[in-house]
């Protein structure tokens, strides 16, 4: 079976891997152009890329699909199949259609729960105990799809997006290739999805992690592992940013949210809409990642102050 893939980031390329592993045909690689990544902002290859180079694979890196020479390469192929994986340019229909199987996708989650960008996030935020990869046969709509295989996974108490996307990832490629081989049994029946089910993972955006000291403990608790490692769950002091990495929820109940109740040595104790929590790894703007013990040796806090989610800051020993 002749296979293109599809995709850009480190979850794609691990399924790609697998692909080539298992000994697929593949017979031509699509990802996104090189673009600057990091600190030093350089350009940079995809995770995808550099893998099909490894292996000496074909690739292209068109900018849209839209091209009539994207689609005359396509075809050229004669591909069976299309597996797409977190690639991030829309197919067109005509594309979807060109394989003589359609196109498969690889969805971190269990659809119709997630649709959209960011699923792995949202399922946090919203306290999921479980996701999983859904194999869906692709349509014109947004991960709408007949949906093909599903397997699941838990979501620990202490799961970061970080965290669950490497089991994601593993997670991934297992099913892609235990799809593979029940589609070459003809063992693979498709299932339309139940809308009344569906919600929409929306792209995070760098507003979203500002911390709302308003919510309860658990909620602040699933944004800072869900905006883990980006964009990074943030709240303000005295015009300074400072992310938070790692907390812990707290059984105790206060009636000021945002202010610090404690100082100790395994973290700051700040109070929420309901109960508190324990900043334990904290990062100030241009800094490191620190401890709570490290960051207060260098950045004065006391217990009465506030912290506050509109950007301004209160401070009771000015």
């Amino acid at each position: 079976m002749k296979i293109i893939f599809a995709g850009t980031p480190v979850f794609a390329a691990t399924a790609l891997d697998a692909l080539i592993q298992q000994r697929h045909d593949i017979v031509l690689v699509l990802t996104q152009p090189d673009r600057p990544a990091g600190r030093g902002m350089k350009v940079t290859a995809s995770a995808v890329k550099l893998s099909a180079q490894t292996h000496g694979l074909k690739l292209q890196q068109p900018q849209s699909l839209k091209d009539n020479v994207i689609h005359e390469q396509l075809r050229e192929t004669n591909a069976d199949l299309m597996i797409v994986a977190a690639y991030g340019l829309i197919l067109p229909e005509s594309i979807l259609t060109l394989p003589r199987l359609g196109c498969l996708n690889i969805h971190a989650s269990l659809l119709p729960r997630w649709r959209g960008a960011a699923p792995i996030q949202r399922a946090i935020l919203a306290g999921d105990r479980e996701t999983g990869i859904t194999i869906m046969q692709m349509d014109a709509g947004l991960d709408t799809g007949p949906m093909l295989l599903k397997e699941s996974i838990a979501i620990a108490h202490n799961d970061t997006a970080q965290t669950l996307h490497d089991k994601l990832c593993q997670l991934g490629a297992h099913t892609i290739i235990k799809a593979m081989t029940l589609m070459q049994q003809n063992r693979l029946t498709p299932t339309v999805q139940d809308e009344t089910l569906a919600c929409y993972a929306g792209k995070i955006s760098k507003n979203e992690a500002l911390i709302d000291w308003n919510q309860t403990a658990a909620q602040i608790d699933r944004a800072i592992r869900a905006y883990n490692p980006a964009p990074g769950a943030y709240t303000t002091f005295r015009g300074h940013a400072i992310k938070i990495w790692q907390a812990s929820v707290i059984a105790q109940d206060a009636d000021r949210p945002g202010e610090i109740m404690a100082i100790e040595r395994e973290g700051i104790i700040v109070a929420c809409g309901t109960k508190s929590i324990r900043l334990e790894i904290i990062q100030k703007s241009g800094g490191k990642r620190l401890s709570a013990a490290e960051f207060l040796a260098g950045f004065k806090l006391h217990a009465g102050d506030f912290f506050d989610t509109n950007g301004a800051a209160v401070n009771n020993h000015d």
